[in-house]
């Protein structure tokens, strides 16, 4: 509203306007009522992941030419990661408690494979533990009630139970391949149970280092009203994660398949040799190892290949400049896809200790009466 004065003395076309701000009605402040919208900027140029509810938005920063901001459709996996992982626990918890207690009251004829296959056992129990915490987060559209500790622990628990398979895989690759073609040798002979036992110890050890610095990249944060646990790092920490996510692949992945890869191969070659030792406990043997090379390269074909393809894949382009959305969706996918087939090993395990420790396998009834007989014994001896 303008208020025109003229102003005596002067002549009439020549004025003087002024905002007549006191005679405008006071309009309402709408700052008052909204609520200011604050992003987490990392430190250094990267990508913010928001996951809410149907659709990720991903907020670019810092890169010249690159959209602003990507809106990521990802209903399927509030369907897929809930099934698989309702699945996972359905069959791998009884499996691997099966195969615990098997190994467990055959304990004192433990051979060095089997010593091998109860800690595998142990480790994908231990993650199979974990998955209802995660349904229920994915079933809510990452909604997580359930603390920042209890994020960092199962976040923890999936790569330690990752990677400890695979190194308990590629332990058990190699001593089957010592068994096969150096069965004779000093080295082999003179590895007892006790060095086996110290060997998995090792792996336990190294694992735990591995994946420590989890600890500290994954967490909870606050998204839209809501809590969420990241799987990889929060934004604020991608470009640090980054150089860690790909040692990680390479020391717990890429080194370890390789060595399975170079005992699979002279270990085929050794079973397609003519000629040699014959008769029933050779072919048995050979049969047993053909068996061992078809479940573990299955693990990791459907397990850990597509998911540290991926992986490596989504890290390195979300970190490129100038990347379309349609691209950056397609890699987030694609890894966010695979990332709850790196879980299916915790029932192959099982199937691999049925396939290749015939001596070991019982019925449950079988079990059950050893159980109770023992049980049974025990208090007997406390009654007397």
């Amino acid at each position: 509203m303008l208020r025109v004065d003229v102003l005596r003395g002067q002549k009439p076309e020549r004025f003087q306007i002024r905002r007549a701000a006191e005679l405008s009605p006071q309009r309402p402040s709408f700052s008052r009522c909204r609520k200011p919208l604050t992003l987490p900027l990392p430190s250094d140029p990267g990508t913010l992941d928001m996951e809410s509810g149907n659709e990720t938005t991903t907020k670019t920063f810092g890169f010249p030419g690159s959209p602003p901001s990507c809106v990521f459709h990802e209903n399927f996996k509030h369907v897929l990661l809930p099934l698989v992982y309702s699945l996972v626990l359905a069959l791998g918890l009884p499996l691997n408690a099966y195969v615990i207690v098997q190994i467990w009251l055959s304990r004192k004829a433990l051979t060095r494979t089997a010593i091998y296959m109860l800690n595998l056992a142990v480790a994908d129990l231990l993650y199979t533990c974990s998955l209802p915490l995660l349904i229920y987060n994915y079933a809510q559209r990452d909604t997580w009630p359930f603390g920042d500790f209890s994020c960092r622990l199962v976040r923890f628990q999936f790569y330690t139970n990752l990677h400890g398979s695979i190194l308990f895989l590629a332990c058990i690759s190699f001593q089957r391949y010592l068994g096969i073609c150096h069965p004779l040798s000093r080295w082999h002979k003179r590895w007892g149970r006790g060095s086996t036992w110290v060997v998995c110890g090792a792996v336990w050890l190294t694992v735990s280092a591995q994946c420590l610095p989890t600890f500290a990249f994954a967490q909870t944060g606050e998204l839209r009203n809501r809590t969420v646990c990241y799987d990889l790092s929060p934004p604020s920490l991608a470009a640090s994660y980054l150089p860690y996510g790909m040692a990680l692949t390479f020391t717990g992945f890429v080194l370890p398949f390789s060595a399975v890869l170079a005992c699979y191969v002279r270990l085929v070659r050794r079973l397609c040799q003519q000629g040699g030792p014959e008769g029933p406990a050779v072919a048995e043997k050979r049969s047993k190892s053909a068996r061992m090379v078809v479940v573990v390269l299955a693990a990791f074909a459907i397990s850990f290949l597509p998911f540290h393809v991926t992986k490596t894949a989504y890290l390195a382009v979300r970190s490129i400049s100038g990347v379309p959305c349609p691209v950056l969706q397609t890699f987030a996918a694609a890894y966010k896809g695979t990332r709850p087939f790196a879980s299916v090993n915790s029932v192959l395990d099982p199937i691999l200790f049925y396939f290749t420790q015939k001596k070991f396998r019982q019925s449950p009834q079988q079990i059950l009466s050893k159980i109770s007989a023992k049980w049974q014994s025990t208090r007997w001896q406390q009654g007397h």
